[in-house]
């Protein structure tokens, strides 16, 4: 199911998008008491933190495919600390860039072959993966961007539009 017209240019600038909103939604968050950070919002990751543990994780998880040394677990209890986030979520980012740096046209349309965390096998293009990874973290994004509006608090603008529009400036 190649795609010709997914280029490896815009999985970058899609990559580069989810680092920038997740960057400052993690800035955001370190606003929050650690009583709003653990406030639980009756989802399935339940609170700010657990989201942004949830969005990272899969993040590290695809990342891990990707490069054919998947992690054992998907998240981790230390995983559901913001300190933890704040340092380690940088250098994932970085990787995710160096990683797509390398990308060509051509590459993009390669395939990958993965379990999923069921063990279920699958087989799809990279350039849908990458979409998954950036379209992931921005819906999971938008619950953290909810839950700061519930705590009276002000989220920063995260839209793909913003992004470009600081881009030129």
């Amino acid at each position: 199911m190649p795609d010709p017209s997914i280029s490896a240019l815009a999985l970058q600038e899609h990559l580069a998008y989810t680092v920038w909103a997740s960057t400052r939604l993690l800035s955001a968050a370190a606003q929050l008491s650690e009583r709003e950070l653990g406030h639980d919002f009756k989802t399935a990751d339940r609170s700010v933190v657990g989201t942004l543990a949830h969005i990272f994780a899969a993040d590290r998880v695809w990342l891990g495919r990707i490069k054919q040394r998947p992690p054992s677990i998907f998240i981790s209890p230390q995983d559901k600390n913001l300190a933890v986030l704040q340092e380690q979520w940088p250098g994932l980012h970085a990787a995710w860039i160096q990683w797509a740096a390398d990308l060509t046209d051509q590459s993009v349309q390669g395939v990958l072959s993965y379990q999923d965390l069921k063990g279920n096998p699958w087989t799809q293009p990279m350039w849908q993966i990458v979409l998954h990874v950036v379209n992931h973290a921005t819906h999971h994004r938008g619950q953290v961007s909810g839950f700061l509006r519930a705590l009276g608090r002000t989220p920063p603008t995260l839209d793909l539009i913003a992004f470009y529009r600081e881009k030129l400036c």
